[in-house]
């Protein structure tokens, strides 16, 4: 195949992970060593960015500096939440992205996301494609809520679940070491898929874990999530909860919109957050007990400091291999793994057609759910355990991480 030259574009879309980051490392530190690749960008904001012809240009960058992305949680270039149009409705932003391509020679172009930026990615190089400009476009993954389907896991659930879990087991201490009945109920990330909250039944098999797991897989009865608490808390004196905000009940309502409405954001979701406040406040005027609503929020997606190095080399590698296989000729495919065996833990990349990938969720097999909130099967601790393994690496300057100091620096507008 014909090689072609041109310039290298990383948009990234959604929300941060600890390791991010280390797919854009894998993807600037391969093109910028590649002679085919005359150029390496990174979009400010993602889409937002390509359309306003707003770039970051990584060839100034120092080498040193790329390689502490790895370890450097969130975007470094900026992240977005933009929703393109259907092209057959409007096809303004397609028409604008491509002039952008040509004008500054975009051959490859890498978005790095969930579930909607393969979407995105499809839709653009289907429409690229479409117009007869010759580009490669590549999916990079990325969510801690482990939805991306057809993969076997997502960079980023990892060190999410590793933060989860080992959080969990620090909270256990503390959340039992009064002499009176408390609840304490903890909120973890997840939309519709439970995966990270999931991860606190690692924390549980180590016996300093949460009683009590719900999942948005299960719909949620308040019910039985009363009847549950009351359960523990006469048997123990302590009830440890961990809930996905994502939960709904059975007629599709999240926790907090039982006092009100939620807000969405741009592509539709419901902004969540809040259902153990709501839990919290039922409780204890119910129990009259002692009750704490702990939101783990964003710092379960940027705890760099307790990143898996599995989760790191395998994001950086999936920014390193799209890059790698764009070169090579393939367009319109996301970077996923196949998981071979769990004990001991071998995996190998494949690639996989966008248009499989993108919207598309995958949930927790509702068969690793245990009934009555009891927690996950070993099923899934063999499943998540040899993900969170080890220690990320992390290289410290006066008792505190060293994260990335990029410079910045944009690319020249072409008038």
């Amino acid at each position: 195949m014909k090689a072609l030259k041109g310039a290298v574009l990383l948009g990234q879309s959604g929300g941060p992970t600890s390791v991010i980051n280390a797919s854009a490392a894998g993807v600037f530190l391969t093109a910028l060593d590649n002679e085919n690749i005359t150029g390496v960008y990174g979009g400010v904001h993602g889409i937002k960015g390509i359309l306003n012809e707003d770039f970051y240009d990584m060839s100034k960058e120092n080498r040193y500096e790329l390689e502490l992305l790895k370890n450097t949680p969130s975007s470094s270039i900026g992240s977005v939440r933009y929703k393109l149009a259907d092209p057959k409705v409007d096809d303004t932003d397609y028409k604008r992205l491509l002039e952008v391509f040509k004008k500054y020679n975009i051959r490859y172009f890498f978005y790095n996301g969930g579930n909607d930026s393969m979407d995105t990615a499809n839709k653009i190089n289907e429409f690229v494609n479409n117009s007869g400009y010759e580009m490669r476009v590549m999916g990079v993954p990325k969510t801690i809520d482990n939805d991306l389907f057809g993969t076997d896991h997502s960079p980023g659930f990892a060190s999410a679940a590793k933060y989860v879990a080992t959080t969990f087991m620090e909270l256990y201490h503390d959340a039992t070491v009064y002499d009176i009945p408390q609840v304490t109920i903890v909120e973890v990330m997840g939309r519709h898929a439970g995966w990270l909250t999931a991860a606190s039944q690692l924390a549980k098999e180590k016996g300093q874990g949460p009683d009590l797991i719900f999942l948005p897989e299960v719909p949620f009865d308040i019910d039985l999530f009363n009847r549950r608490v009351k359960e523990v808390l006469k048997e123990k004196g302590k009830v440890l909860v961990a809930i996905s905000e994502g939960v709904q009940t059975a007629d599709g309502k999240f926790i907090p919109e039982l006092l009100g409405e939620v807000k969405r954001d741009s592509f539709g979701h419901a902004q969540l957050g809040g259902a153990a406040h709501v839990l919290a406040e039922d409780v204890e005027k119910n129990l009259g007990v002692k009750v704490r609503a702990i939101e783990f929020s964003l710092m379960q997606r940027s705890a760099a400091h307790l990143a898996s190095r599995v989760d790191v080399e395998e994001a950086f590698n999936a920014g390193k291999l799209a890059v790698e296989h764009a070169v090579a000729g393939e367009t319109g495919k996301m970077v996923g793994f196949k998981r071979l065996s769990s004990k001991p833990y071998k995996m190998e990349y494949v690639l996989l057609p966008l248009s499989d990938v993108a919207n598309t969720e995958q949930k927790v097999p509702l068969e690793w759910i245990l009934p009555n909130a009891e927690g996950l099967s070993s099923e899934f601790v063999d499943y998540a355990l040899p993900l969170i393994h080890g220690d990320a690496g992390v290289t410290y300057e006066d008792g505190l991480p060293r994260f990335a100091k990029l410079k910045k620096v944009r690319v020249p507008k072409i008038k």
